[in-house]
């Protein structure tokens, strides 16, 4: 069938959105679909247009058996709330003409992946007019984030984006998202149940584990990043990898360092870029035996992963059920326990109880308190991190996600009409 995708996030960028748009696109093209993917030229997650990219231009190439089409976007070097904003809205006027492109090709199914919301009104009238479904894919809840975070600010405003959210969200033949609590806040939004569907973020636990053996086979693995940043073998190695923003709460990793300076069997790595990075890198400085590492190359992800003991994942109060940290499939299946800041009864809370340690969010001596438990109870790591693999085997399988969400691909029968209005509740 003919699949046309919109999303700001795509390959090559190596995590967050972009990452799982792009491996989406390229399973769906390897199982014989026809794939097209309207998105923006790679920044993420330096807010930086990557090299052998130009922001300013239309271009388009093949990707793994995709057609991908790049529009041109505005990227801040600094990101804040109103800059934001503008750079989400300079994508979403500049794919139109690329979105009627797409109209032409007569697609079946028009699947928009939120962040950005954006992007959403238009995508439901282009399947609209051309008589193709719609599916709209949330990674997370931007506008409840904002609001939460305190990017966004005005009980009035909202009222009013939230209205319109709702609005447009009813009006999707398919809404789908990566977590259960997120499903339900879906369904608090007015999305009638026969609608919803439950994507998880995915990952091949059997790959990547294969990619870290390979890579150490190879002499550059886990033991290679130790003996790169001069880590001794009997060290506890705590790891915090991925983007660097201001939904991760990342002050709490220095607060933790300097909580724990003394233990000297304790080692931090801090992988990865984003706006956060440089506030995270003054913050630690002065402070033993922590390391910071560039965002690697996906190649490179589990032998990195694989360097850890424990890893860590902080997030800021109020974001852990708008939100499911994509990093968490990679931590999981890297086989290591995960030490998280969520709040008690929120879904990362409940996923990570298994395999890991659960303290409050943003609170460091908590986190510094179940990093000295795990680092000095090696039994207690190896059980927690088996546990870890077995739920990223079962629960994140690539192809038992998409295989499901294939399925429910080629369920729609693009000859009968959509349904154009919610059902009543």
């Amino acid at each position: 069938m003919k699949i046309l995708i919109l999303g700001i996030n795509f390959a090559p960028e190596l995590t967050g959105t972009g990452k799982y748009t792009g491996e989406l696109a390229a399973w769906l093209a390897a199982r014989g679909h026809d794939v097209t993917a309207i998105t923006a030229p790679p920044y993420y997650p330096q807010w930086q247009v990557h090299d052998g990219y130009r922001a300013g231009r239309y271009a388009s190439e093949t990707w793994r058996g995709v057609r991908v089409w790049r529009a041109p976007l505005w990227v801040p070097r600094t990101p804040g709330g109103l800059k934001r904003l503008l750079h989400l809205a300079s994508f979403a006027l500049s794919s139109l003409p690329l979105l009627l492109r797409g109209m032409a090709r007569r697609p079946d199914v028009v699947l928009v992946v939120e962040p950005p919301l954006f992007c959403a009104p238009a995508a439901l009238a282009a399947a609209r007019l051309c008589g193709a479904r719609a599916w709209l894919h949330i990674q997370d809840y931007e506008v409840d984030a904002a609001f939460e975070l305190g990017l966004l600010k005005g009980k009035r405003l909202r009222q009013a984006v939230g209205a319109v959210e709702r609005w447009m969200m009813r009006r999707f033949d398919r809404v789908s998202t990566i977590s259960q609590r997120m499903l339900a806040l879906a369904r608090d939004k007015g999305v009638d149940d026969a609608r919803l569907m439950l994507v998880p973020n995915w990952i091949d636990v059997g790959a990547a584990r294969a990619s870290a053996e390979a890579a150490a086979r190879a002499g550059h693995g886990a033991a290679g990043y130790r003996r790169q940043l001069g880590i001794p073998d009997d060290a506890v190695v705590a790891m915090y990898s991925g983007n660097m923003g201001g939904k991760q709460g990342l002050e709490t990793l220095a607060q933790v360092g300097r909580v724990l300076r003394r233990e000297s069997r304790l080692h931090f790595v801090f992988g990865g870029a984003g706006p956060q990075r440089a506030p995270l890198q003054q913050a630690c400085d002065g402070l033993p035996r922590v390391h910071f590492l560039p965002l690697q190359p996906a190649e490179q992800l589990p032998a990195l992963l694989a360097c850890a003991d424990i890893h860590l994942l902080p997030q800021r109060a109020g974001a852990a059920d708008l939100v499911m940290p994509s990093k968490l499939t990679g931590m999981l299946a890297s086989g290591r326990p995960v030490i998280c800041g969520a709040a008690p009864g929120t879904e990362l809370a409940k996923v990570v109880a298994g395999c890991g340690l659960v303290v409050p969010p943003e609170n460091p001596r908590a986190m510094a308190r179940a990093l000295l438990t795990l680092s000095r109870d090696a039994d207690l790591r190896r059980r927690l991190g088996a546990a870890a693999a077995r739920h990223a085997h079962i629960h994140f399988h690539t192809d038992t996600v998409l295989g499901r969400l294939e399925d429910a691909l080629v369920q729609f029968d693009s000859r009968r009409p959509s349904v154009h209005e919610p059902a009543k509740r």
